[in-house]
């Protein structure tokens, strides 16, 4: 159940983030709005796994997730490019934290 919580919560680091992007330095209010919401459900999730898992393997996990999902945001909807080595990173970062999930179990 850990592991849905924290994968959760790295689904809102990409909510934050594509959020904040959206927000325009925090002058649009929805997106504001969505950012904060995003941002606390996040938090508390990645809090919530730190009590069972260890620091190091949670925290690459939360990021490797956020990471990747802002990357593949930007490359969908806000037209960042799609180059072979990004897709080559954006799965090598996939690679470790399935790494870690698997090391940790």
């Amino acid at each position: 159940m850990v592991w849905l919580i924290l994968i959760g919560a790295g689904v809102m680091e990409t909510v934050w983030a594509a959020a904040l992007e959206a927000s325009h330095q925090f002058s649009r209010v929805g997106p504001t709005v969505l950012f904060l919401v995003a941002l606390a459900l996040s938090m508390v999730g990645l809090g919530h796994a730190l009590q069972t898992l260890p620091l190091g393997t949670a925290y690459a996990v939360w990021t490797g997730i956020g990471a990747v999902g802002a990357a593949i945001y930007g490359m969908v909807v806000l037209n960042d490019p799609v180059t072979f080595a990004r897709i080559l990173c954006l799965l090598l970062i996939v690679a470790g934290v399935v790494g870690l999930r698997v090391i940790a179990a």
